[in-house]
């Protein structure tokens, strides 16, 4: 059992005992492992039983629950709450919004014993006259089933490429052949991926179904599948599978058709012997995708780009850009360590990102206002500040940028007073509380934010969590305008969660001069990892390096911050007398 499981089965506990009103200090208990599991940097199964407590930082009985369900899969407390609670309300505790103490009352007073239950009760207004529910809770529910419904079947990118691959290798194994390839939605990096498309080679094409038909965890559908296309559903997610299977000589042209999006393979060409690429490509048999291109008249389109979307035009204007790559980033911002709510110390943040070849760490963590993140008050952020110039000096050349994810409050401010975030090398302005806001609202609330002059970067914009959290609407195109207006660089946030901003606003803010920075939103050394995908959102909206903030070198970087903190000081005029004490000799 992987320590991901462990951490599952420790906040499902956690979660059950708050269902059943059952011992807080145990609740307390059991949620303190899951995020000790966290920081743990080895496996835990790999670990002597005795150093369950120490290296793993467990307490004795979390110890003894971890060795139970590395041996049988749970454990007699998880075991016991798991018989007493519905399968239906155990389910209703991944809804976004509704928690553990409102779940019990909704169980309890009401019967809810399902979903569909809980549907049928919030539309029926007998959620809203619950004692602490109301009117506008009872909408939220509403809101958040109809969000749930509308996410299944679907997965975030990373999962879809994991089960692209696993696709991949069996059809590989299967027919003998290293023509296959994942395509579609995955092979265009879309952010949510409704179907998993892969296509393979091959002259025998039953083989191929024989090997999916006998594979667990795959449900064919027979009625919509044929000789040379296999369909049906991934049974753990419900997300469709498809394998369009063809001939070897005709490979290629089948991957590009099952690549591209309708509206890129229908796009009017002007320059070549036919009308589009689809009828281009079932005209003339092609070796290569750069060939097809090619014969079209076209610069090749990245996979990631052909989503019918300007693209073609471009290509045909010779304007496709040189797209940012991975290699091309120099550092990473916007990262958290154990100041807040991270699992790894600064130290360790350090030395890992500068282990992988970076030159340079943005430290990130949150600002007080996010108390429930572990916020940093004044003081700590001295302290902070004291052990990162330390680190500099002993890990130069790297550098550790003095950064801060400040929230964005509910009247637009930023955390901490301007002589505090005049003491930061660079501020991510976020917003973290009060997300349930009309278009209005939260445009000028960010509007507020961006027009600080202290604020460098605005955080993942509209807050949204992919299938879990609808983004707050917020007018796209005049929180740009007011980035470029006041040179805020934008954040392309890169956990798989977020992605956000969104790709189709990448373009929008290129065209108006905005930076954009590819930010992991690292809370462990994993995340980093995270920016792969952020690199590929910004080469569907045609990102280059020289528009990417962390594309720049240190001192590149280092001179970009200066530059705008001196203006920023400048716009802020002096701050008003302090007492030295007030906010110690760093800010004084």
């Amino acid at each position: 059992m992987e320590n991901r499981a462990l951490i599952r089965a420790f906040r499902l506990m956690a979660q059950l005992l708050e269902l059943h009103d059952e011992n807080p200090f145990k609740v307390r208990a059991y949620e303190g492992a899951a995020a000790a599991l966290e920081r743990l940097e080895v496996p835990l199964a790999g670990l002597p039983a005795a150093e369950f407590t120490t290296t793993a930082g467990l307490g004795k009985s979390a110890a003894v629950a971890a060795q139970e369900l590395l041996r049988t899969g749970s454990f007699p407390e998880l075991t016991r709450l798991r018989e007493q609670t519905p399968a239906g309300v155990v389910d209703m505790l991944g809804i976004k919004g509704l928690g553990p103490k409102k779940l019990r009352v909704l169980w309890r007073e009401l019967g809810v014993e399902s979903v569909e239950a809980l549907r049928e009760a919030a539309e029926q207004n007998r959620v809203s006259q619950l004692k602490g529910f109301g009117q506008k809770t009872q909408e939220a529910i509403l809101q958040a089933l109809e969000f749930t419904a509308q996410s299944q079947g679907k997965l975030l990118l990373p999962q879809a490429e994991q089960l692209a691959a696993q696709l991949v290798e069996l059809l590989r194994r299967a027919l003998g052949t290293e023509q296959v390839a994942a395509a579609g939605e995955v092979r265009r990096a879309l952010p949510v991926v409704e179907t998993v498309r892969v296509v393979a080679a091959t002259t025998q094409p039953w083989q191929a179904h024989e090997a999916l038909n006998a594979t667990e965890g795959l449900v064919a559908d027979d009625a919509h599948s044929g000789p040379f296309a296999w369909r049906g559903t991934a049974a753990a997610s419900g997300v469709r599978v498809e394998v369009q299977l063809a001939k070897p000589e005709d490979f290629t042209a089948c991957l590009f058709l099952q690549t591209g999006a309708d509206a890129h393979l229908a796009a009017p060409l002007e320059k070549a012997p036919a009308g589009t690429l689809r009828e281009l490509v079932r005209r003339t048999r092609f070796f290569t995708e750069e060939a097809i291109y090619e014969a079209a008249g076209l610069q090749y389109v990245v996979p990631e780009m052909r989503e019918g979307a300007g693209e073609v035009a471009q290509a045909q204007a010779r304007q496709l850009p040189v797209l940012l790559e991975e290699k091309d980033l120099r550092g990473s911002l916007h990262n958290h360590s154990t100041y807040s709510d991270g699992a790894h110390s600064l130290r360790q943040m350090a030395e890992f990102l500068r282990d992988q070849g970076y030159q340079y760490l943005g430290i990130c963590d949150h600002s007080r206002a996010a108390h429930y993140a572990g916020g940093l008050s004044i003081e700590r952020v001295q302290e902070q500040h004291r052990e990162i110039d330390q680190l500099n000096q002993q890990l130069g050349p790297f550098r550790i940028f003095k950064g801060i994810e400040s929230d964005i409050l509910s009247d637009g401010s930023l955390d901490y007073p301007d002589e505090v975030l005049a003491g930061f090398d660079f501020v991510v302005a976020s917003v973290h509380s009060g997300l349930k806001m009309d278009k209005e609202r939260a445009t000028e609330r960010l509007l507020r934010a961006i027009a600080n002059p202290f604020c460098t970067m605005l955080g993942h914009p509209t807050g949204r969590l992919l299938l879990r959290r609808e983004g707050y609407p917020i007018d796209y195109e005049a929180v740009i305008n007011a980035c470029a207006e006041h040179r805020v660089v934008i954040e392309i946030n890169s956990n798989p969660w977020r992605l956000d901003l969104d790709w189709q606003w990448v373009r929008y803010a290129l065209d108006q001069g905005v930076r954009l920075s590819i930010n992991p939103d690292a809370h462990h050394t994993d995340g980093y990892a995270d920016m792969r995908f952020g690199v590929l959102q910004g080469r569907k909206g045609g990102l280059t390096a020289a528009m990417t903030l962390n594309a720049l070198t240190g001192d590149e970087l280092d001179a970009f911050f200066r530059q705008r903190r001196e203006q920023a000081l400048k716009f802020a005029g002096p701050a008003p007398a302090k007492k030295p004490t007030d906010f110690g000799p760093l800010f004084g």
